[in-house]
């Protein structure tokens, strides 16, 4: 089932069910669509998975909020990398975009991100 993106990650990733995700198409001048939540499948400080209901082309940049217990994160800029089928709706690969340079880097996010991270992945073993 998985792709050839599992061969370009850097880290493993840790399944991640039960923290809740927002995600919101980004626009130039506004955030466009209207926020939906989908399922996170798996993630790392780099990217994660997550199950949407509706199909998002590869390359859209979103942002995303995160919310869970001792987690509350919002407007993480991501890019999708892929978008597959998947059970009864779309398996979306996304990558955080603030490890995609250096200059869009930002220690807070990356803080952020390893925490979650760091949670689930103590959670996972």
């Amino acid at each position: 089932m998985m792709s050839d993106s599992a061969d370009r990650r850097i880290k493993d990733r840790y399944p991640a069910s039960c923290l809740r995700v927002q995600i919101r198409e980004r626009r130039l001048l506004r955030c466009g669509k209207n926020p939906a939540q989908v399922t996170c499948l798996d993630l790392n400080r780099y990217g994660m998975a997550v199950l949407s209901p509706r199909p998002i082309e590869p390359g859209t940049r979103l942002l995303m909020d995160f919310e869970g217990k001792y987690i509350n994160e919002s407007k993480v800029c991501a890019r999708v990398v892929e978008c597959l089928p998947f059970q009864a709706g779309y398996r979306i690969s996304v990558q955080f975009s603030y490890c995609l340079n250096k200059k869009g880097y930002s220690r807070t996010v990356d803080n952020a991100l390893s925490r979650i991270e760091g949670f689930y992945n103590r959670f996972a073993s």
